[in-house]
């Protein structure tokens, strides 16, 4: 038996989930968007990048991209924490399938939350480089998701897992 099955096994209780958390709430939600909004306009400077900040432009729509962002992820969280009793850290993975809102909207609902939260603090800054590293940190959240979290889903929920991949869209939710 590999070391993720007798950690999904385990159910730990509500205050070590909480706990568990807080450094991944910490570097989803104040450490990568900081990054975004410092490190994004020293690479602009440095590497003499144009740049695309134009006032309200930048700030209406980042703004509400970052907002659908946070909502997303803050619901998908709570859900995991104290509806699915885990976290959505693998070494405290759920008890059961969520496929109550916002998980029957998209399979990956904390993955779109913090896409959009990054892409619109991207937006908002008006930085090339933080788009990329933006576009970088979505395609290894999306990697991974594909490779390790949706077969080890398959396997730790079987069939039930397939039935709701089949008619739940992957990333962008279903309105």
């Amino acid at each position: 038996m590999n070391l993720f099955t007798r950690w999904a096994k385990r159910e730990y209780p509500l205050w070590a989930r909480l706990l568990a958390v807080l450094p991944a709430g910490l570097l989803f939600l104040i450490l990568i968007p900081w990054m975004l909004l410092r490190l994004g306009p020293q690479i602009d400077a440095a590497l003499r990048l144009p740049r695309l900040y134009f006032g309200l432009p930048n700030l209406l729509p980042g703004g509400l991209l970052a907002l659908v962002g946070v909502v997303f992820g803050v619901w998908s969280n709570a859900e995991e924490i104290f509806r699915a009793r885990g976290t959505p850290l693998p070494v405290m993975p759920t008890q059961v399938l969520l496929v109550r809102p916002p998980f029957d909207r998209t399979r990956n609902p904390m993955s779109f939350g913090a896409l959009t939260l990054y892409l619109g603090v991207a937006v908002m800054v008006g930085s090339i480089a933080s788009l990329g590293i933006f576009a970088l940190l979505a395609a290894l959240l999306i990697t991974y998701l594909k490779r390790v979290e949706e077969r080890e889903l398959e396997a730790r929920f079987g069939q039930a897992y397939l039935e709701y991949k089949a008619r739940t869209p992957f990333l962008i939710p279903r309105i």
